[in-house]
C-alpha cells in the first residue's frame, strides 16, 4: 500500500476559494453541537419553523397583563382621571358590548343566549361600567323554571366561568337559586347547618 503526501495549499488557490474554509465549517459544526445538535435554518426548513414557541401576544393573560399595567403606570404616574378612561379599542368593545346587550342580538343578526348575556355583563362590569348603566340597555329575562330545577346547573355554570352574582340577575335567576348553587357566600353554609 502506497502512502499518500498530503501537500499544503499554495496562496494562490486559497484566495481563488469561497471564504467558507474548513476552520470555518469546523467553527459552525461545534456552534451546532453546542445548541444540542439543532441544524441551521436553511437545512431545518420548515421543521425548523415548527419547533419555535407560539406567539402569545394575543392570549388572554397577555392582554390582561398589558391591561393592568397601562392603568398601574397611570395611576402611579400621577395622570389620575386618565387612569379611568379606556382606550380607543377597550372603549369601541364596551359600546359594542352595550349595544348588544340593548337589541338582544350578537354582531347584529344572531340571538343573545343566556350565556351570551351572562358573559357580556360580566365583561362590562370588568371594563368598570355601573350595573345602574348596564340595567338601562339590558331587559331582565323573566325565569319560570321552578328553583330546585336550575340549582345544580347554577352550581357548575359558576364553578365553571365564575360569574360575579350580580350578572345572574339579568337572565332572571334570583338570589335564593344563588344561595342553594353556592354563588353567594352564605349559601353552602346555611344548607349544612340546617341539616341535622
Amino acid at each position: 500500500m502506497a502512502s499518500v503526501k498530503l501537500r499544503a495549499r499554495s496562496a494562490k488557490t486559497a484566495r481563488n476559494q469561497p471564504r467558507s474554509s474548513a476552520k470555518t465549517d469546523a467553527r459552525n459544526d461545534g456552534r451546532n453541537e453546542e445548541r444540542g445538535g439543532a441544524s441551521s435554518a436553511a437545512e431545518g426548513g420548515v421543521a425548523g419553523r415548527r419547533s419555535r414557541p407560539l406567539n402569545r401576544r394575543g392570549s388572554p393573560e397577555a392582554i390582561e397583563k398589558r391591561r393592568v399595567a397601562r392603568v398601574f403606570n397611570d395611576i402611579l404616574g400621577g395622570r389620575g382621571a386618565a387612569a379611568h378612561k379606556l382606550d380607543g379599542r377597550t372603549e369601541r368593545r364596551r359600546q359594542r358590548l352595550l349595544k348588544e346587550l340593548e337589541g338582544g342580538k350578537a354582531r347584529g343578526s344572531r340571538e343573545l343566549k343566556p350565556l351570551d348575556v351572562l358573559q357580556r355583563v360580566q365583561e362590562l362590569m370588568d371594563l368598570g361600567e355601573p350595573l345602574s348603566a348596564i340595567r338601562k340597555v339590558t331587559k331582565v329575562r323573566k325565569q319560570s323554571l321552578a328553583p330546585e330545577a336550575i340549582v345544580g346547573v347554577v352550581e357548575r355554570l359558576h364553578r365553571a366561568y365564575s360569574f360575579r352574582p350580580e350578572v345572574y340577575r339579568f337572565v332572571g335567576i334570583g338570589e335564593e337559586v344563588l344561595r342553594e348553587a353556592g354563588v353567594l357566600a352564605d349559601g353552602p353554609r346555611a344548607r349544612s347547618k340546617s341539616k341535622p
